[in-house]
């Protein structure tokens, strides 16, 4: 099964008439231009290319009143002042005479995509549509959105297909509350969204866009809400077309994971952290250069889904993921004004690809930065199609703000998930492991080098998307993705069109050389899987093979392994992290400079032997092992960067098939695709049947991977499997309390690189650890830093200061809302607000 695109070039007929600044960012050149893009990098050529088709009023009508839709139908014969004075009594919104007919292609195109996936005839794909959709209301057009189109395709895939459990993934950087109005109390769709607020601050200044709202009756913990807190410095933004501001000196560098010095003994007092502080000297700049604030990056947004979204996905297992596929919240964006680079969304894409057996499908929602958006776009569909992601640039370590909206969600969701509860569950480090070295470590040799956040512009842009242009020089995609090695050929073994089965070697002498000091590899068997070894992982270095699974005899599991770290450090591997599940000893002679990473697993205990050595016991639980990946392994992976991944599953490593699949999938992605699995060939046989010889997720995750005993809703009772349910469930409840907490939460911080809550070197675990936070100071008992709020300053959607308006039907606040108007009163709700959109009555 393949990728579709789904697209038409009507959607580009509809186009702003008349002049209005806030609205003319919508522009049909956001599709042409991704749609060229594509065509240059010959990735629509490789989709199956699927012409939209508008929606019938029917399927409009599954979230959409009639009248709204009458109304719409009727703008086809409008003339300019009509359609401009229709428009104004909405927010941020304009129509055309084409609008209706765009409108129902795009939500044709999104129903067509998701027929395309639960019918068998594609894996996953895109909808390339405009106009946007996840802020329409039942009722109601805003922002740029007109029909709802993820809503109507949810809503189609539950009632057509029988679907009882839908995943939205909402990464806009504007909060959809209109996808949130629509399933608030429906427990069968789990809806996330991550979104620039402020606090309230930036549009659509909605209190119910803050952690706290949950959901509501049924669906109450079925809403997940992650505010991005963090504001760019206003003193030092810069027009969207400014030129280039000089180069700000960069802080000196002690290490790719540094952090500050008030956090962590012996870093170099001319290095500061990224955070809130705006008004820091920079390292050899002179004392008025300004450290500005910067919007959230891809370090953050790896963190959003390693402690929020997975988890919670894992848990509620989702049979379909639709993502509302917003990249308005990359780099460059005027109105994200965010850092992420477009290859942070094909890391989030292929994330996303372990959940529901792989059927994702993304529909375009916001992005109006023309070249930032269409290498997003180009980024998620190599990765839909299946090629390795690119290496994230930056160091990856989160802003302090985005760690403190990631630990307020955490605990807002905590009550209604056992995976969140699970995690803070988990052992502690032993603190008697300390790491010995007392500093930063050194730069590892080939990482990536720190850059200072610097204020956003156009310029900016242009110079993250000219070095993504490099790197696709530099890492172009492997012709072959998966190559599978076997002592003995297997007869039976039938493998997919794009797996190869190796049966080359490396060249005698070289086989010899690397086996003479290992006595159990004398053996004729075991030197023949060594050569085999050894010419898979040139391959896979060389850019010919994405990743490998090689068969081993067990008896020369160890020395395999150990031959396969050495030759990958003497070829091209300058950063490998080794996984070694089982009876598996770290090789004595494996220097500790910071290019492995040794991971082992099925140790006695959890210990840091050194900063670049961990062991941790097996968890005993199938939700406690997918907990220890996403708090644990994927953070260091990242924090790691490795060249190369080794996952290698020795003695006794008492991981089921499905498990250890899962876990090679998920290493693919911060590895870029470099992964070789060496496996015992009397596991083999196990591995055939769970899918990871194609590079795609295991089996589904009932029975095999069921993560957590969950406790549904009656009315989704049916659709869980019997082992995925506790056997003695107790009364439904809405809002469970809080689990009473007997340990304390996992910290790997302060068991192995620091006491009394001072922070790791490795910054992604710290989104796990709020005891830690709550030591540093860092949140307040409410969960975040709440400033006071100012009265009588509102922003509109573009971000531009404006006084709040009278109280009165186009007020910009909620009632509830701490902000007010200039004379003190509470604003009134806003047309893009459910209060107001539940009433509003469609103008004649």
């Amino acid at each position: 099964m393949g990728t579709a695109l789904v697209y038409h070039e009507d959607m580009t007929a509809a186009r702003l008439l008349w002049d209005d600044p806030e609205c003319e960012i919508e522009c049909p050149e956001r599709l042409t231009i991704a749609l060229e893009r594509l065509r240059q990098r010959g990735l629509e050529q490789r989709c199956l290319r699927l012409a939209a088709r508008e929606a019938s009023e029917e399927e409009l009508g599954l979230v959409h009143s009639p009248e709204y839709v009458a109304l719409l139908r009727g703008t086809q014969a409008l003339g300019t002042g009509e359609l401009q004075a229709l428009s104004g009594q909405y927010d941020a919104i304009y129509f055309h005479p084409s609008t209706f007919h765009c409108a129902r292609l795009a939500a044709g195109a999104a129903l067509q995509l998701v027929d395309a996936v639960l019918t068998g005839a594609v894996q996953n794909g895109l909808a390339l549509v405009r106009p946007p959709g996840h802020h329409s209301q039942r009722a109601a057009a805003n922002g740029f959105c007109v029909f709802n189109n993820v809503a109507i395709a949810a809503k189609h895939a539950k009632q057509k297909h029988g679907l009882h459990r839908i995943l939205i993934v909402d990464w806009d950087i504007h909060h959809g509350q209109g996808i949130q109005y629509i399933f608030e109390d429906d427990p069968s769709v789990l809806y996330f969204s991550w979104h620039r607020y402020e606090h309230g601050r930036f549009w659509p200044y909605l209190q119910e866009s803050d952690t706290d709202a949950v959901g509501q009756g049924q669906g109450c913990g079925f809403t997940v809400n992650l505010p991005w807190n963090q504001v760019p410095a206003p003193h030092l933004r810069l027009p969207p077309r400014a030129p280039h501001p000089a180069r700000l000196p960069c802080p000196t560098a002690p290490g790719l994971l540094s952090v500050a010095q008030d956090i962590l003994p012996g870093l170099p007092p001319e290095a500061k952290p990224r955070g809130e502080d705006a008004t820091a000297p920079l390292a050899g700049s002179n004392t008025d250069t300004l450290w500005p604030q910067v919007g959230m990056g891809n370090a953050d947004y790896v963190a959003a889904f390693l402690h929020v979204l997975l988890p919670l996905a894992f848990e509620f297992d989702p049979e379909l993921v639709l993502v509302a596929a917003g990249f308005d919240s990359a780099v460059g964006d005027p109105e994200g004004q965010m850092q992420a680079t477009p290859e942070c969304f094909a890391h989030l894409t292929q994330l996303l690809q372990v959940l529901a057996c792989g059927r994702v499908c993304a529909v375009l929602e916001g992005g109006y930065h023309l070249e930032s958006l269409s290498q997003s776009v180009c980024m998620m569909v190599q990765a839909l199609l299946g090629d390795p992601p690119l290496p994230l640039s930056g160091p990856m370590e989160p802003h302090r703000s985005a760690l403190e909206s990631i630990q307020s969600v955490r605990a807002a969701q905590a009550p209604h998930w056992m995976s969140l509860q699970q995690q803070d569950a988990a052992p502690v480090l032993s603190p008697s492991t300390r790491s010995p070295e007392g500093s930063i470590s050194p730069l590892l040799p080939g990482g990536p080098e720190f850059k200072a956040p610097v204020v956003q512009t156009e310029a900016q842009a242009v110079v993250a998307l000219s070095s993504l242009l490099d790197q696709l020089r530099l890492y172009p995609t492997p012709p072959l993705r998966t190559a599978v090695a076997l002592t003995e050929l297997d007869a039976a073994l039938v493998l997919p069109p794009d797996v190869l089965h190796w049966e080359r070697s490396a060249p005698q002498k070289e086989m010899q050389a690397w086996a003479r000091p290992h006595e159990a590899l004398a053996q004729d068997k075991s030197f023949n899987a060594l050569g085999k070894v050894l010419y898979l992982l040139d391959s896979i270095l060389d850019g010919q093979v994405s990743s490998g699974i090689a068969a081993t005899p067990a008896p020369a599991a160890a020395a395999t392994l150990d031959v396969a770290i050495q030759r990958g450090l003497s070829h091209r591997a300058q950063r490998l992290l080794c996984v070694a599940v089982g009876q598996l000893d770290r090789p004595l002679d494996l220097a500790d400079d910071g290019r492995t990473l040794w991971l082992n697993i099925r140790g006695k205990e959890a210990a840091a032997l050194s900063m670049f050595h961990v062991s941790t016991p097996l968890p005993g639980t199938t939700g406690g092992f997918l907990s220890y990946i996403l708090a644990l392994v994927l953070p260091l992976a990242y924090g790691f960067q490795p060249n190369l991944v080794l996952v290698a599953l020795g003695p006794a490593h008492g991981l089921q098939a499905p498990q250890a699949a899962l876990l090679a999938a998920l290493l693919r992605v911060p590895a870029g695709g470099r992964v070789l699995v060496l496996v015992e060939e009397v596991s083999w046989a196990e591995w055939r049947c769970c899918g990871v010889t194609s590079g795609e997720r295991p089996v589904t995750l009932c029975f095999h991977l069921c993560p957590w005993p969950r406790n549904p809703h009656p009315s989704l009772q049916g659709s869980w499997s019997r082992h995925c349910v506790e056997r003695a469930p107790p009364a439904w409840a809405p809002s469970p309390g809080p689990p009473q907490r007997t340990c304390r939460p996992w910290s790997i911080c302060e068991g192995s690189w620091g006491h009394s809550g001072k922070c790791c070197r490795w910054p992604l675990l710290k989104g796990c650890d709020p005891v830690t936070w709550r030591r540093l100071g860092w949140t307040s008992q409410n969960g975040h830093r709440d400033p006071a709020p100012r009265a009588g300053v509102n922003r509109p959607r573009t971000g531009r200061p404006r006084q709040c308006p009278e109280a009165g039907p186009a007020s910009t606040r909620r009632p509830e809302s701490p902000l007010a108007c200039a004379d003190g009163r509470p604003c009134s709700p806003r047309p893009g607000s459910k209060q107001l959109s539940e009433s509003l009555t469609p103008p004649s």
